[in-house]
């Protein structure tokens, strides 16, 4: 179990410039992910150091951004003004995850420009829409040479997260420690009028970049 990935939200008409103004800030350019049909979404990836990846993510004018809780959630993210969706946990096998929650993960797919069919199982957005602050569980289906991590150049990675919630929840959320998925990443608990991931700390070539 480890910290996969982060993930930020915005609507499809601003995607374009999100994705320029922080590979801006953090001195990287994105790549485009490409669409997540089952979900009614799109993505732009930044692979990070240790395994992680940056992703923004926006809903496209489709039936399952309506349909899927997937969509649900980062089309309510956008319309509130966009801005950070939450923090993803990876596991080597999520049968645990569906007994713990007492329901079955769900596919995901996203056919990459170079025509890769990227595949995962995924599980705990609903748990996300209700309360922020806690991460969703990813299992992923392919060969670990296809993680949207690969090719990240090791000069921009996570150091720290700022997240507003109940420590305890999140433990309960996890399973087990907050240090197991967080790894080298800290978390600085923050206080908010409402719960969720505030801020992500990245480490650049131009020193530390705080995105909120």
């Amino acid at each position: 179990m480890r910290l996969d990935h982060v993930s930020y939200a915005v609507s499809n008409s601003e995607i374009a410039d999100t994705v320029q103004r922080l590979g801006a800030e953090l001195g990287a350019p994105f790549t485009d992910g490409g669409r997540h049909p089952r979900f009614g979404t799109r993505n732009f990836i930044l692979p990070l150091a240790g395994g992680r990846y940056l992703e923004v993510v926006s809903a496209l004018d489709h039936p399952a951004a309506e349909s899927a809780p997937f969509g649900r959630a980062v089309k309510a993210r956008a319309q509130l003004g966009g801005g950070w969706l939450g923090w993803v946990v990876s596991v080597e096998d999520i049968t645990d995850i569906e007994t713990r929650f007492g329901r079955n993960a769900v596919d995901g797919h996203r056919v990459r420009p170079d025509g890769f069919d990227l595949t995962w199982k995924q599980i705990g957005v609903n748990e996300l829409r209700d309360d922020p602050s806690v991460p969703y569980f990813v299992q992923w289906t392919v060969p670990a040479d296809q993680h949207p991590s690969c090719g990240a150049s090791g000069a921009v990675g996570i150091v720290g997260c700022e997240l507003a919630g109940d420590p305890e929840r999140i433990r309960e959320i996890l399973g087990g420690p907050l240090d197991s998925p967080v790894d080298t990443a800290d978390i600085a608990w923050v206080d908010a009028e409402d719960p969720g991931l505030e801020a992500v700390l990245f480490r650049t070539p131009n020193g530390v970049v705080r995105i909120d």
